[in-house]
């Protein structure tokens, strides 16, 4: 499909494209508020649980390694349709599961699999809208996105009271196929044979390695990973610190994770209403400057202990700054290596939850007994998420 020949931006494509980008933040908002059920009811640690949404970053990240490159080879729906279908078995298997071990792995194997929309749909929107454009109409798939992040909690919080953690999973499982059948009947290739790249592993391995040596590729994947990290280190152990530290109730945590998605709509509107006027680059900077005060705030909070919402509002803060960082980081990405989006994709989203990955399981690591793990760990992923966008790409 050459982008003159590309659907407009109507509303059914977004609805379809978000509903594409919302299995990941489902696979992790939704059993987020459940995660002390989920340690009571297998007799395991918090940790241990914790550990479980770590596997599935940690499959996340290795999947998108292979997805990007085998979507820039055989075509973007192949491969979306049957990681999407993989992703829902892993959710059935994860609702059957007694063990925190098996429930371990098979989040893993789920992180994998779901990795292909992730990487395939930034790469669908590439196929089909230039620079400014992508980031804007990536803006928009976000802001429909958030009513999953925003539901999520919610939904989990209660289906946990109700009907317990596994119906979290039943439910997971049936939106995939909902999913699915929405790929088949509206999504069409976007990348024609005549573009597709031949799949080989050490060509696959030099475009990554030549992604890596640039200096301006590099500064904006590392910048994004950790922004992404600073927002995974919340969703590690924020249900922890505002259920356990703060005394707020499994139904409400839903509540205050919301207010995180009311900011990050406020911030994904604004970004899609400015960024063909003021440029990627300048909503990029915007969006790592609210970040490097929301990291200010949670170490104020914790240094005039100013309780709960000494950590909800800066949390609300970097959260609502997330899908600025990430759609603009992506756009100029992408805009250098238009050639293989996929494998581009693959490798910022990589970088994003191996990034993440390894942040939050040190920070599940560390004492439970405050919320400055939180705190000072997100403050330190802002910092660094600047530094190597000022460092290596603000010109790119």
């Amino acid at each position: 499909m050459n982008k003159s020949d590309s659907p407009g931006l109507s509303f059914s494509l977004i609805l379809i494209l978000g509903a594409i980008a919302a299995l990941t933040p489902l696979a992790i908002d939704m059993y987020l508020p459940a995660m002390p059920t989920i340690a009571k009811d297998l007799a395991v640690t918090p940790s241990a649980v914790q550990v479980t949404l770590t596997a599935y970053t940690a499959g996340f990240a290795i999947g998108q390694l292979l997805h990007g490159p085998l979507s820039d080879s055989y075509g973007r729906r192949p491969v979306l349709i049957i990681g999407v279908v993989l992703f829902a078995l892993a959710a059935v298997v994860s609702a059957l599961s007694n063990d925190i071990t098996e429930l371990t792995w098979i989040r893993a194997a789920q992180g994998f699999a779901g990795a292909s929309a992730a990487v395939i749909i930034q790469a669908l929107v590439r196929d089909m809208f230039e620079r400014e454009e992508f980031a804007r109409t990536m803006s928009f798939v976000t802001l429909v996105m958030t009513v999953a992040p925003l539901a999520a909690p919610l939904i989990g919080g209660y289906l946990s009271v109700w009907l317990g953690w596994r119906s979290i999973f039943w439910s997971l499982a049936l939106f995939s196929v909902i999913v699915i059948l929405a790929v088949l009947k509206m999504i069409p290739e976007t990348l024609a044979p005549e573009k597709r790249l031949p799949f080989h592993l050490g060509s696959t391995l030099r475009n990554y390695a030549r992604m890596l040596t640039s200096g301006p590729a590099l500064g904006l994947v590392v910048s994004s990973g950790f922004s992404f990290a600073g927002m995974f280190v919340f969703l590690t152990v924020g249900s922890f610190v505002y259920i356990d530290l703060y005394h707020v109730s499994t139904e409400n945590f839903g509540l205050l994770f919301g207010l995180n998605v009311v900011c990050l709509i406020v911030m994904t509107t604004l970004n899609g209403k400015l960024v063909r006027k003021m440029g990627s680059h300048f909503m990029l900077r915007l969006g790592l400057n609210v970040q490097l005060i929301a990291g200010v705030g949670l170490i104020a909070g914790q240094v005039f202990d100013l309780g709960l919402w000494g950590v909800v509002v800066p949390v609300m803060l970097f959260v609502g700054a997330i899908s600025t960082v990430a759609s603009n980081s992506m756009a100029c990405l992408l805009a250098k290596y238009p050639h293989m989006a996929g494998t581009a994709s693959s490798l910022a989203g990589t970088m994003r939850f191996g990034t993440g990955t390894i942040v939050g399981g040190i920070v599940a690591l560390m004492p439970d007994t405050s919320a400055w793990p939180l705190a000072g760990t997100t403050a330190a992923c802002a910092v660094l998420s600047s530094l190597f966008y000022w460092a290596l790409s603000k010109d790119a």
